[in-house]
């Protein structure tokens, strides 16, 4: 396991945003899966080594902050993410997107409107892309994502929100400002996840404190199940925003902001998702 020596294709970013896993001996049936993490801009490298260690090619990516790269997350092109997922189908039959948070809306926009993958795993996701991430609180609201060098429609935050005194809540901040959006401007913004095709994965908390990912797991369904597609849904109602999967190193809980869950619930949310995400992954019952 470690970083693969050969250059990334991925023009602006170069092969410190890359991280390889590779498997020492592969049980995926050619199924490769590109490791996004959320707000933190780290490339998840646990995720991807724990994957490699169950037989999984898995390539986690720093998608911004990192040489080359947009130092926030806004306007960063969603080409980038087909890029990536084009360099583990070199030597890969399919592909999955595993993206959390913010991640895991980078994963089902590319899913949706990039394509060239054939599973996608969103925890803790979203059904709309949000605002990207201001300088200034009085600078202009710009989007999070771009395609084809436009601006992916968003959903612009509520600057009027102000947390209460203590550790902040962000999640009635996101629930004010969807409420607050225009019907056109949320319907631009919805993701399509119509127009994927292939398996989804979505991993919610009911106690998740940094946005509604339940709510918007539900509303991803209904759009699916409206389109004919199937849709496999993992929650738990007192999990909160983190996932912890099997064998992975569980991420320090003391934030400067709540995100939720009961003592456990990331390992428990993230043992009872585990048996979906093998499937997609191609990876036996019991890997």
């Amino acid at each position: 396991m470690g970083r693969h020596p050969r250059r990334s294709m991925l023009g602006p970013t170069d092969d410190a945003n890359l991280y390889w896993a590779r498997p020492t001996s592969r049980l995926a049936a050619g199924v490769g899966a590109l490791v996004l993490a959320g707000s933190s801009g780290r490339m998840d490298t646990g995720r991807a080594d724990m994957l490699a260690g169950r037989g999984v090619t898995a390539l986690a990516l720093r998608w911004f902050g990192g040489p080359g790269l947009p130092q926030v997350p806004r306007e960063v092109p969603l080409e980038l993410f087909g890029q990536a997922a084009g360099l583990l189908a070199e030597d890969c039959d399919a592909i999955c997107l595993i993206g959390l948070s913010y991640g895991a809306e980078a994963a089902l926009l590319t899913a949706s409107l990039v394509g060239g993958v054939s599973a996608t795993v969103a925890i803790a996701p979203t059904d709309v892309a949000w605002e990207g991430h201001v300088d200034r609180e009085e600078d202009p609201a710009r989007s999070k994502w771009t395609s084809d060098g436009r601006p992916v429609p968003f959903v612009p935050l509520d600057r009027s929100w102000q947390p209460p005194a203590g550790k902040p809540a962000f999640i009635e901040s996101y629930r004010r400002s969807r409420l607050r959006a225009a019907p056109e401007q949320l319907r631009l913004a919805t993701i399509p996840v119509e127009r994927f095709r292939g398996e989804l994965v979505l991993i919610a908390g009911g106690d998740d404190q940094i946005w509604p990912s339940v709510e918007a797991s539900a509303r991803i369904v209904a759009r699916r199940e409206s389109a004919g597609l199937g849709t496999v849904l993992v929650t738990d109602d007192r999990a909160g925003h983190p996932v912890v999967l099997p064998g992975e190193v569980a991420p320090n809980p003391n934030r400067p902001y709540l995100v939720g869950g009961d003592a456990g619930a990331a390992e428990r949310l993230g043992a009872k998702a585990w048996p979906a995400i093998s499937k997609v992954l191609g990876l036996p019952a019991d890997a």
